[in-house]
């Protein structure tokens, strides 16, 4: 990974969603590299938020609890801020089914306020979203590159997709300085595991460390990419940093593997396990995007960025740290 340090010591940043998975692995880092770190969470049942996730660094930030729809707040927070890193949104794909109406006040009205409170109080700010593959919905062929026409298959695809929009016509229309980079599945220490509805590398983990039978859903040959939460980190502080990166959408991607192969390696890292093929719930099955594996030339070739951490490497590390910390995540 690259060294930061120059551009990110005593520079004065806002996380949004920062004592989530993402948002806390940032805050650490930019701890280490000097920032100034406040934090904004609403700490929303079951978006991810846990407070132990910065315990490593709780007195050398600021954490604010609000809802970001407090325009006040928002507006008050992103004064004298460098860089904003806009990590807050509801990730569950069945919560958006079951509740479409706070999937859009989170993923896209919330988003708006943001925008607004940057562009009223702070338009030299430069803003950080996190995306997400989901806007792609079924794809035919891959890989996927950013070209792709975005075909979302649920609420939250579709609310995240907006949201996206509105960062990159902030930046057409207003000259506020944004990026989003699509993330696809991001996993290791801090991630939300108390159920699978943040989707199945956390679930699938923590079955896997209680010695349970893991259920895959279809026949096991769907492929999926994966980033370790280290190089998504690495990726949002080149983005930030990066001029070429305004008004630019981004994916991230990885090691590309079927549902089987990723089962049968976290086994040989753990040293067993059980797992069965079983159909669709009616649930899923409707919202299940087949295949997918996303092309990362563009931010290769642009920020030079790629992933670093192997799959085996990041599991061993995630592994370890959910059975250290056990009781603060179950």
């Amino acid at each position: 990974m690259s060294d930061h340090r120059s551009q990110f010591e005593g520079k004065n940043v806002l996380i949004t969603g920062g004592l989530g998975f993402i948002g806390s692995n940032l805050a650490i880092k930019l701890i280490d590299l000097k920032a100034n770190i406040e934090i904004v969470d609403a700490l929303i049942p079951e978006c991810g938020g846990n407070i132990f996730n910065i315990k490593s660094i709780e007195n050398k930030v600021k954490i604010h609890l609000s809802d970001l729809n407090n325009f006040a707040k928002i507006s008050d927070l992103v004064k004298n801020k460098d860089y904003l890193f806009n990590l807050a949104g509801q990730v569950s794909h069945i919560n958006s089914i079951k509740d479409p109406y706070s999937d859009l006040r989170i993923n896209c009205q919330n988003q708006i306020s943001i925008l607004e409170a940057c562009r009223k109080n702070n338009p030299d700010i430069k803003i950080i979203f996190t995306g997400t593959r989901q806007v792609y919905g079924k794809i035919n062929s891959l890989p996927v590159s950013e070209s792709c026409l975005p075909m979302p298959v649920d609420p939250n695809g579709i609310n995240k997709l907006a949201g996206e929009y509105y960062h990159i016509l902030y930046n057409n229309v207003y000259g506020i300085k944004t990026t989003s980079l699509r993330l696809t599945n991001t996993y290791g220490p801090r991630q939300f595991i108390k159920n699978s509805k943040q989707g199945f590398v956390p679930w699938f983990i923590r079955q896997a460390i209680d010695g349970k039978t893991i259920k895959i859903f279809g026949d096991g040959n769907q492929i999926r990419d994966f980033n370790y939460v280290d190089d998504v980190v690495e990726a949002l502080l080149l983005a930030a940093i990066s001029d070429k990166a305004n008004g630019q959408i981004f994916n991230l991607g990885g090691t590309s593997v079927t549902l089987l192969k990723f089962t049968e390696l976290l086994f040989n890292i753990i040293g067993g396990g059980k797992y069965k093929i079983v159909p669709f719930p009616k649930n899923r099955q409707n919202i299940d995007i087949g295949n997918y594996c996303g092309d990362y030339s563009k931010i290769k070739n642009m920020l030079n960025w790629q992933p670093s951490v192997s799959l085996k490497k990041g599991l061993s590390r995630t592994i370890a740290y959910y059975k250290k910390y056990k009781k603060y995540y179950w």
